[in-house]
């Protein structure tokens, strides 16, 4: 359906996260990748999705030069635990600290868009809630051995063995914990289209 609605577009999305490109692909949008490195430093003051928003606008700023039919989609997506962003671990002792960490508590997951054209410039967000589990120390290392998720903020994959044997509760969407809100990224790519 978007398809046709987009074609007149050149969608660019600037992401290496395979699950994000997996969405896109899934949702039957023709898309080219393009990756900028870009220094993820935000202003320290900012909480929450102030920051996954302020990342993902600054993620499309690297983009100086968009053709006129040109989408670029930036995002970015954090881990909010006890009032401190959680990023991507360090190493594996990081890692193991965050999930040791949430072991038996709540967390948010907030993921900022941005769609960017010469034009104009959206940027939206969302946020779910993840109750994990409490692990035990086997768990965490067993996790970390066999799946490695260090490219992921927080220190896990939902869609990991994790997620199917530590998640207790979640409250919004699953694929904004993957790292994209689909369904509002769905709603506002239509709505320029019309």
């Amino acid at each position: 359906m978007l398809r046709k609605k987009l074609s007149k577009f050149n969608i660019i999305l600037a992401s290496g996260s395979p699950r994000r490109q997996r969405f896109l692909k899934e949702l039957d949008i023709p898309f080219t990748i393009e990756i900028k490195e870009v220094n993820e430093i935000y202003p320290k003051h900012l909480k929450a999705e102030e920051i996954t928003d302020y990342l993902a606008d600054l993620k499309s700023k690297c983009f100086t030069n968009l053709n006129s039919n040109d989408l670029l989609i930036t995002s970015d997506t954090i881990v909010w635990f006890e009032e401190t962003a959680l990023g991507k671990p360090k190493n594996k002792k990081d890692a193991f600290l965050m999930l040791k960490e949430m072991s038996g508590k709540q967390h948010y997951v907030y993921t900022s868009v941005s769609i960017k054209s010469c034009f104009f410039q959206k940027i939206f967000n969302d946020v779910t809630i993840v109750e994990f589990e409490k692990f035990t120390d086997e768990e965490i290392n067993y996790y970390l051995e066999k799946f490695s998720p260090y490219d992921k903020a927080g220190s896990y994959g939902i869609q990991d063995w994790i997620g199917l044997v530590g998640v207790k509760k979640i409250t919004g969407s699953y694929f904004n914990v993957m790292g994209l809100p689909v369904h509002k990224l769905y709603k506002e790519l239509l709505n320029i289209t019309q």
